[in-house]
């Protein structure tokens, strides 16, 4: 038996959606989530095979939620999305359910994943495609826990490469989210974070000075009284940012 998820919060479209699921006996519906958190918790407690996500919410959006689940399960996205999204679905064979749809679009949506069951691959694909969604800009959402936290990016003073997650530094401690440095210097703002090591983005209100080193070496200081090491590149594009 498939056990499957809705999460929107638009109650119509989920009993549309329990309406079109009685269709299909094998699909057995073991949780409504009116939101992300929610369905974080659900999907942790179910371990679902399929679910049915919305992706414009009210707390975190369906993308966000997707990044805080280690191994996400297969999704069919029911979205009034932009362009732009449904264009990276189609590029990763992720399907989508763009509102209002008819019953005939949902059947060919669940048949198209009952014969090809989309791999977590495609939905990694599928998050870094989308990774420079406009939000990203102005939070990061994490888990630590049970709990999932919302850090304004201006709360920020820098990031670290931790293995394969990254360490996002506050003045009330750090937090992991599994992500690459790179895909931060792809979605933050270039104007306020800047990559000056292999291993470090700094948020430049952070920054006090830049301090000389030995063999033309340099170190970030910032306000909480962290040094950062600067690369070559890195001292090159501080400065080129600075004006000096």
């Amino acid at each position: 038996m498939i056990k499957t998820i809705l999460i929107d919060d638009e109650p119509l479209a989920r009993t549309i959606l329990k309406e079109y699921l009685k269709a299909y006996p094998d699909i057995h519906l073991v949780q409504e989530c009116n939101d992300g958190f929610e369905g974080v918790k659900a999907i942790a407690q179910y371990q679902p095979d399929l679910i049915f996500l919305d992706i414009q919410m009210p707390k975190i959006n369906g993308f966000e939620m997707l990044e805080l689940i280690d191994n996400p399960p297969a999704v069919i996205f029911t979205t009034a999305f932009d362009d732009y999204a449904i264009k990276a679905f189609e590029a990763h064979a992720v399907d989508y359910l763009l509102k209002p749809f008819s019953k005939d679009r949902f059947d060919k949506a669940v048949q198209k994943w009952l014969a090809q069951k989309s791999s977590s691959k495609n939905m990694q694909a599928l998050l870094e495609t989308t990774a420079q969604r406009p939000e990203e800009q102005h939070r990061i959402v994490v888990k630590k826990g049970a709990n999932i936290v919302i850090i304004p990016v201006h709360k920020v003073h820098y990031l670290e490469a931790y293995d394969d997650y990254v360490k996002i530094h506050t003045a009330e401690g750090f937090y992991l989210k599994k992500k690459t440095m790179s895909h931060f210097e792809q979605s933050l703002n270039p104007l306020q974070f800047v990559r000056v090591h292999r291993s470090y983005l700094i948020h430049l209100q952070e920054l006090t000075r830049i301090e000389p080193l030995e063999k033309d070496g340099h170190v970030a200081l910032l306000k909480s009284g962290t040094r950062i090491p600067l690369s070559q590149n890195g001292y090159g594009k501080l400065k080129e940012m600075l004006g000096i």
